[in-house]
């Protein structure tokens, strides 16, 4: 009797096998790794029971989605009600490889799941052997289902994740952390190269951006005159710092420098100074993106440091599955460890020390502040992962709230409670999507007034084009026969030019004798044309001849 069914889940299909002898195999435990490898002895344990192949691509991933996330998809659910053996004494025992998938088989289906001991082995050797088990599947057909599936699996992650865009903020805000350290380390390589020729500048010009723009400017401080003061001033953005550095210029005690060194400082000042504008482009850009993935944790804690915290947490979706009381502490897990180890004390503040409200507050508050921020900050992620239509209402709320609270701990004064802010912050939010969604709708039928011009206008070309065929194949027909038309009109006139010629030819003398009878042969070959010009003499004649017969038999029969 089979007391256990393994449940094995392969890129092919759900397949179910039955166990035998699985007391002996559980008491045996050694030997059955061992004979594992061995396939005649495996088999002679495990049998197939039933199979259920998968019938696309599409099917295969939405059911190792489903696994992966321990839910019981249809298929599934299906398979097991059909092929299980079900008895009314005792219930069947299915062995599972994840314990998640199998605590949702349970819950739905009432199975006895088992997940640890024998089973881990015999789902190894199903995995090892599988294609040998299954009749019809071959290991290259196998080993192709598997590879096309976790493409499919992986590159439907990869969408889920770039959809969110959070990615983009984490590469941004550690690039943006990377150019701080960079321009800094670079500055101070020009303060300290530039400081030989011009040492008293150090003093006077504090920024290192600027520092680099006004070395680059000044170049040799001997050259520095009044004409260049007015754009000297234009670059400190103070007439009094750009006096003191022509004059500081003047009296220096730095010492002379070539023309190649200083051709040198020029351009690596002007390296320091493209990196400085494009942490200022990159700023700009980080600030757009989190106003379109994490508008309200912006406006409430500021871009940069919840920028810091969702590169931290690693997503925006592991941000906002933090309790508050991890978000308070995230970033100081080093002192965190280190008090737990000392058993001193923890730390009130990780990354939202950076945040200007716990700067503000007094010692004394430091920790309740960074608390409530922290609880603020979290409400504020959830919103952004899971709302539909971006929008920074709720921060403005959440950042008015704690505003309130940091004037409490000043004053006393008592701050608004947190059901009056939400409801109006939920009937702010609604009338803001309303608009946004408006504003979408208009573009959309924008957009396709457009789509529908654009394919009329196509039609139309297409409409003209067809009637101009036609037209064109007419005026062809029309030219052939107007071309035949004048071949033949020259061929007749060839034919009367060739009969004129033969005419002339002709000779005009000897064509009729005195006794009558023709002369020459050629006055034989006559044209018709000829001899019906002619032919009317005689036929005018005859009815003079029959006048002149008349008139003699008158006169005979008068003679009588």
């Amino acid at each position: 009797m089979v007391l256990l069914h393994v449940l094995f889940e392969h890129a092919s299909g759900y397949a179910l096998f039955a166990v035998k002898e699985v007391e002996e195999i559980g008491m045996l435990l050694p030997q059955v790794e061992l004979s594992v490898l061995n396939i005649g002895k495996f088999s002679s344990v495990v049998k197939l029971s039933a199979f259920f192949p998968f019938k696309s691509a599409q099917s295969a991933l939405e059911n190792i989605n489903a696994i992966s996330e321990g839910v019981v998809h249809a298929d599934l659910k299906l398979f097991l009600e059909t092929n299980l053996p079900t008895s009314s004494k005792k219930k069947p025992t299915l062995g599972v490889a994840d314990a998640r998938i199998g605590a949702a088989l349970q819950e739905e289906l009432g199975f006895s799941i088992q997940t640890a001991g024998v089973v881990a082995e015999i789902i190894r050797g199903v995995r090892l052997h599988f294609h040998a088990l299954v009749k019809g599947l071959t290991a290259q057909a196998a080993s192709k289902a598997q590879l096309g599936l976790g493409h499919s699996y992986s590159r439907a992650k990869v969408k889920f994740n770039v959809n969110r865009a959070d990615n983009m903020i984490i590469q941004s805000i550690a690039l943006l952390d990377q150019l701080d350290k960079d321009i800094n380390t670079f500055s101070m390589r020009v303060r300290e190269w530039y400081g030989y020729h011009f040492p008293e500048l150090i003093k006077i010009v504090s920024d290192n951006s600027t520092y680099c723009r006004v070395a680059k400017m000044i170049g040799n401080r001997k050259e520095l005159s009044e004409e260049n003061l007015e754009a000297l001033e234009e670059i400190v953005m103070d007439g009094a710092k750009a006096q003191a550095i022509l004059e500081a210029s003047r009296s220096s005690m730095g010492m002379d420098i070539s023309p190649i060194d200083l051709i040198n400082i020029e351009r690596f000042s002007s390296r320091v100074i493209s990196l400085a504008s494009y942490r200022h482009e990159l700023q700009e850009y980080l600030r757009s993106k989190m106003g379109q993935v994490a508008p309200n944790l912006a406006a409430l804690i500021g871009e940069v440091v919840g920028a810091r915290l969702i590169s931290h947490a690693g997503s925006l979706t592991n941000l906002a599955k933090y309790p508050a009381s991890t978000v308070q502490i995230l970033g100081a897990e080093k002192a965190l460890f280190r008090a737990l180890k000392t058993r001193g004390n923890t730390p009130k503040y990780g990354l939202i020390f950076h945040s200007t409200f716990i700067g503000r507050a007094a010692a004394k508050n430091k920790g309740r502040i960074s608390r409530y921020l922290a609880n603020k900050c979290t409400i504020a992620s959830r919103i952004d992962c899971f709302s539909d239509v971006p929008t920074s209402v709720f921060g403005d709320k959440l950042r008015g709230q704690v505003e309130e609270r940091l004037s409490f701990y000043e004053t006393g004064e008592a701050p608004r409670k947190n059901v009056d802010v939400m409801k109006e912050a939920v009937k702010e939010a609604g009338d803001v999507a309303a608009e946004i969604k408006r504003k979408l709708d208009k573009k959309e039928k924008k957009r396709l007034k457009r789509e529908k011009r654009r394919l009329e206008a196509l039609a139309t070309a297409e409409a003209e084009e067809e009637a101009v065929k036609p037209k064109k194949i007419k005026s062809n027909g029309d030219a052939v026969a107007h071309e035949n038309g004048a071949a033949e009109a020259t061929s007749v006139k060839k034919k009367r030019k060739k009969q004129q010629e033969e005419e002339e030819v002709e000779p005009d003398t000897g064509a009729i004798s005195e006794n009558g009878v023709e002369d020459s042969a050629p006055a034989k070959k006559k044209k018709k044309q000829k001899s019906e010009a002619v032919e009317p003499e005689p036929e005018e004649e005859e009815p003079q001849l029959k006048k002149k017969k008349k008139k003699a038999k008158k006169s005979s029969a008068e003679g009588e």
